[in-house]
């Protein structure tokens, strides 16, 4: 399961995803939080996720046909201009989509519209300004956790959009009903696997000029990291996850 996978599949379900109810997934991406929904719905309901990357939801697409999961659907589609086919749903879902958006309340009021009264919004997002921590100097860890939070900070994404949940829900008009919050710990017998995140931003990193590819030296980074951790045995915070639901006003 993807990092922050657990998290979020114990976030839809104890917000009570489950029955026959119709499910949008914001911001899809690759189907992650899509196909944990279809699990927790079973095929009396049905997801519909939604992305604007053609090529993610063709992985997305391919995931669903090689686990047979039947009651997903993924769709191309602009966040900003959401079709009205899509007709009514029970819940509205979303990993790390809020974060991204201009005006992050209007955005969520942009998608009340589709959500029945009485119905469910749930997001997980993160927030990168409490970490790294760790219990004892870990300076290339905290290197390069930086250079993540940075590229993401010039990208134009609310690095502080964990603790502002609360606070944008329910501007928004939505009536919070629980938070809460996670870390992400790596320990000397649990890794995070900080060097594959970094490979995969690697090109987005660059773009930002937060660090050039001989900066991050990414061939051996996974090396260097374990022996930074394998020295200090220490234990490391590298990231904080906040999960939310709120229902709309009937």
């Amino acid at each position: 399961m993807a990092i922050g996978g657990e998290f979020t599949h114990r976030l839809l379900k104890d917000a009570g995803l489950g029955g026959d109810i119709r499910v949008l997934d914001l911001g899809c991406g690759t189907g992650d939080v899509s196909l944990l929904a279809a699990a927790l719905i079973g095929l009396g309901g049905s997801v519909v996720g939604v992305d604007k990357s053609a090529q993610a939801l063709n992985v997305a697409r391919d995931r669903a046909r090689k686990a047979d999961v039947q009651n997903v659907d993924f769709v191309e589609c602009d966040l900003r201009h959401l079709s009205d086919d899509f007709g009514i749903f029970d819940v509205i879902v979303g990993r790390r989509v809020l974060m991204y958006q201009a005006d992050i309340v209007e955005a969520i009021r942009r998608f009340l519209p589709w959500l029945r009264p009485d119905g469910l919004a749930v997001f997980h997002e993160h927030d990168t300004t409490m970490v790294p921590f760790s219990s004892e100097a870990m300076p290339l860890h905290h290197l390069v956790q930086g250079w993540m939070r940075e590229t993401i900070a010039r990208e134009g994404a609310d690095i502080h959009m964990g603790f502002n949940l609360h606070h944008v829900l329910t501007k928004a008009g939505l009536l919070v009903e629980h938070v809460r919050a996670e870390a992400i710990i790596q320990t000397p017998t649990q890794k995070y696997p900080l060097a594959p995140i970094v490979r995969a931003m690697l090109p987005r990193i660059v773009e930002q000029g937060v660090a050039s590819e001989d900066d991050i030296d990414i061939d051996t980074l996974d090396r260097r990291l374990d022996a930074e951790q394998e020295s200090t045995n220490a234990t490391y915070v590298g990231d904080m996850m906040f999960g939310a639901w709120a229902r709309k006003p009937s």
